[in-house]
């Protein structure tokens, strides 16, 4: 089966490519030509990735690469090179074109000035705004000296909700326009992260790993191969050509908490290059919660009785290093990296799915080993014929152990149980093996006109073993799913006021696995099922204005059910291996204004609304259910229908480098569309019309930047940072359940932030203070799980060679 799956879409890739290769034979002796190549920078050096330049009053084009580098064959002569790029002044070079190489750098000057997290103009953003699709950029230089993550920085971007349900290592989901958890696909550099382990999770990865990190939201291009409904979040890491660098920070802080990194790298006149990051984390997890306490006596939890407790079996750490080897810039290669990703992590568990849920010896350990290989080349055989490859394994082991004898309150108190095991008795180890690849052709046809043909291939294995036994047990049957996924876009782009593309992906899955005969679960079989569908859609783009910009996106989009949906993770979640794909009907509309204002452009204004509307059908909903033994699971089901519509805003001012304030409203109204209860045929749905649970609709965030140059003294620089966060409240269950609704529901919620940055010599020396939760709110996001009190932290950061 693995080799036809293989085999089935990627056989279109072959033939496209032999298809665009080919080149009608002329009688006539053909025109004698040559090479341009060059670098296109800003007026500071910084490269301008994927600047148009082509060869005036002709459609011989090209398009710069990610490092600002481009190649374009031209007819020998006198040229006219004409660079443009959205955001700066079109410039046109002359060039007298001999035979064999010619060099034509070009420097572009800034019409507008880039703002923070939708950067219009900036280096290696500006993209985003030409691209059709709803996107936006979070810009991560200036969070470089925080200890914020990854997931707190696209926290920052309109739409999106960080939800985690506890400190550091805890589980953690975004949620993106009313979709979360699954509905949200995670890259890095284009490169799914399926099966990559926790401690390689969002909000380990220190903000500074990414250059930038692009948000889709909706509509996702082809050329991520995703089954999305919710979006896509990219996360970019720096990948210009510098010289060499090494960068090293250090942080500490409340609850025990301590973080480090360190980042090297070096690329040689000769295109060798190598880099190493890695990164810790550490905390004890001690803050306080307001908990109900369990009376072992008489079994009673008073949920109306609040007692302030601190967390006590709740530490984690987690180590990882990604090292990358390979060469760039070379005829037969732009990027041919290999890398190895090593990460371990140690985590207790404090609770389970609901904070009066506590466990006192519970504990996960894991380790994962991922090797990868990159290959890109523009201009593959012919111009304008771009290829990408990557291809990586995953090897993630996870073991849960959960052999107590004991059951725990959240006073430390313990009462002895009549059979082992806080949750399920367990000391088992998941042997989880990933295989990915992708491959993607992009192929400018002429100026304006553009194909991608993208594959996605994705293959895991899990096979558990139980080592409570002298001897270990393993399981035998194994679970296993296959997925494809093929997409193919074409784009149009007859001038710089507007673009459209129109795409459509095929989607396969195959699932493979264990499932009970009977209602003990004593007995399984092994049963397997494909599912398959096809998608489709449009996005379209135009500037009314230089300033203000249009887009328009519909598709008919599929999201497959994940590894964890469908198999669980052993523990805590339960899976369904019958879960059906999702489907919807995804429209988003949006509209945007940019621009700068006084002398030398020192005022910059942006503003941002979109409209977005799904109808969902199989909706993959989690639930908390109870087992045996009064204890809960988290569960999957298809829910039928679910409608959203939603709006969200955004607005920011910066005033050259010295004040940047904004913010975003977001408000998202996710409903049950399923007139008839599920299960039924005729029984009316009481909920039909209510809010799905535990889905935020209305939250907003807000910050505020000084920045202070030359502080005290030349090249050092004072930033003061505030920021906050609104969360209204919404229901974790049905808002039909019980008398007293209130007891369901995560409460009304605002937390500030501060933090104080000093820069010494260009940055070079950096120190910082920031305190989280200033007024120590009671946070809550998942049910009814609470996140931690008030923090204060300080972090040490040096830098040095080129960035």
């Amino acid at each position: 089966m693995m080799t036809r799956l293989l085999k089935q879409p990627l056989y279109l890739i072959y033939i496209i490519c032999a298809m665009l290769v080919t080149q009608p034979v002329s009688a006539t002796e053909p025109p004698r030509t040559a090479l341009i190549e060059g670098v296109v920078t800003d007026h500071e050096g910084n490269p301008l990735p994927y600047t148009t330049i082509y060869v005036s009053g002709t459609t011989n084009g090209t398009t710069a690469d990610s490092e600002g580098r481009y190649r374009l064959t031209v007819e020998q002569g006198e040229r006219d090179i004409v660079v443009q790029m959205l955001g700066y002044a079109t410039e046109q070079k002359s060039i007298s074109v001999a035979e064999g190489r010619n060099t034509l750098d070009v420097a572009l000057r800034t019409e507008a000035t880039g703002i923070e997290q939708v950067v219009v103009s900036a280096s290696g953003v500006g993209h985003l705004r030409r691209s059709a699709f709803n996107a936006v950029a979070v810009d991560t230089k200036s969070l470089q000296n925080t200890t914020q993550s990854i997931s707190d920085a696209m926290s920052r971007a309109p739409g999106i909700r960080l939800r985690e349900s506890g400190g550091v290592g805890s589980d953690m989901s975004l949620s993106v326009d009313g979709f979360s958890g699954k509905h949200v696909k995670i890259f890095i550099d284009g490169v799914p992260q399926e099966g990559v382990g926790g401690a390689f999770s969002l909000n380990n990865i220190p903000a500074g790993y990414a250059e930038r990190i692009e948000v889709y939201r909706g509509v996702v291009p082809v050329g991520f191969g995703a089954d999305a409904l919710g979006g896509v979040v990219n996360i970019v890491t720096n990948k210009s050509r510098r010289s060499w660098y090494a960068d090293a920070s250090y942080s500490f802080g409340s609850f025990n908490t301590h973080r480090s990194t360190l980042n090297a790298g070096q690329t040689l006149d000769n295109g060798f290059m190598w880099e190493v990051y890695a990164f810790q984390n550490y905390s004890d997890n001690n803050y306080r919660v307001d908990v109900p306490i369990e009376d072992f006596a008489t079994g009673r939890i008073d949920r109306s009785k609040l007692v302030s407790a601190e967390r006590f079996h709740d530490t984690y750490h987690n180590e990882s290093v990604v090292a990358k080897v390979g060469v760039v810039g070379k005829r037969w290669a732009d990027r041919l990296v290999f890398a190895v990703n090593y990460s371990h992590m140690y985590k207790e568990i404090q609770n389970g799915v609901r904070q009066e849920i506590v466990y006192g010896d519970k504990h996960r350990r894991g380790y994962s080993l991922m090797p990868s290989v990159e290959y890109q080349k523009r201009n593959l055989f012919t111009e304008g014929l771009d290829l990408t490859l990557t291809a990586n394994y995953n090897r993630n082991i996870t073991t849960n152990i959960d052999t107590a004898q004991y059951k725990y309150n959240w006073l430390g108190v313990t009462h002895r149980l009549n059979s082992p095991g806080e949750q399920s008795y367990q000391h088992s180890r998941s042997n989880n093996d990933n295989w990915n690849a992708t491959a993607t052709l992009n192929y400018r046809i002429a100026r304006g006109h553009s194909i991608t043909l993208n594959h996605v291939f994705n293959a895991f294995t899990r096979h558990n073993t139980s080592l409570l036994a002298n001897s270990p047990e393993e399981d035998a049957i194994d679970k296993h799913t296959i997925k494809n996924i093929t997409g193919l876009q074409y784009r149009l782009s007859p001038s710089k006021r507007w673009n459209a593309s129109l795409f459509a992906k095929y989607y396969a899955l195959d699932v493979a696995g264990p499932i009970a005969t009977n209602a003990n679960a004593s007995d399984f079989v092994r049963t397997t099922r494909r599912e398959d569908a096809l998608g489709y859609g449009i996005a379209g783009t135009y500037f009314i204005t230089s300033a203000l910009q249009a887009k328009v996106s519909y598709e008919r989009a599929y999201r497959l059910p994940t590894i964890e949906e469908m198999f669980g993770d052993e523990d805590l979640e339960m899976g369904d291996i019958g879960l059906r794909p999702e489907s919807s009907d995804n429209i988003n509309l949006n509209i945007s204004y940019s621009d700068t204002y006084g002398a030398d452009n020192l005022h910059a204004l942006y503003l941002d609304g979109g409209f977005v509307w799904r109808d969902t059908r199989d909706y993959i909903q989690r639930n908390i259910v109870d087992i045996s033994g009064g204890k809960s699971a988290a569960s999957y089901i298809n829910y039928g229908r679910v409608r959203t519509w939603g709006v969200t805003l955004s607005a920011r001012y910066s005033f050259g480098e010295w004040l940047s304030v904004g913010g975003n409203v977001s408000y998202m109204d996710v409903r049950d569309n399923m007139p008839i209860a599920i299960g039924t045929t005729s029984m009316p749905n009481l909920g039909y019309g209510d809010r799905m649970p535990n889905i935020p609709y209305l939250f907003a965030d807000g910050d505020v930047t000084l920045t202070w140059r030359d502080a005290f003294f030349k090249g050092n620089s004072l930033a003061v940072r505030y920021d906050n966060q609104y969360l209204h409240n919404f229901y974790y269950y049905s808002s039909r359940i019980g008398t007293n609704k209130d007891d369901y529901m995560v409460p009304t919620q605002l937390s500030h932030n501060i933090s104080v940055s000093y820069a010494i010599q260009g940055g070079k020396y950096n120190i910082s203070v920031e305190c989280r939760n200033i007024t120590n709110e009671a946070l809550y996001d998942n049910f009814s799980l609470q996140k931690a009190s008030r923090a204060f932290y300080a972090k040490l950061r040096v830098a040095f060679g080129g960035r």
